[in-house]
């Protein structure tokens, strides 16, 4: 079984993070993340560091994070 890393499969749950994060004009909480996305704020802190490991979030001070250039190519994709 081959791992990938690459964004074109990101699961719904990522998909719907990176959705969320584009449309704030600051950088955002996971709380705010998981408001605006409709999800659990507990799946938003879990899912986001891979995100950021991963290049399509980034951090922006303490527990604010911010939607990458990568990450808004990925959800065009």
């Amino acid at each position: 079984m081959k791992m990938s890393s690459s964004p074109k499969k990101l699961d719904d749950t990522a998909v719907s993070i990176l959705k969320a994060l584009a449309t704030f004009t600051q950088p955002a909480s996971c709380k705010e993340i998981a408001e605006k996305a409709g999800l659990d704020v507990r799946k938003v802190t879990g899912k986001i560091r891979g995100l950021v490991n991963q290049g399509l979030v980034e951090k922006a001070g303490e527990g604010k994070y911010r939607i990458t250039d990568k990450g808004r190519e990925a959800i065009k994709a």
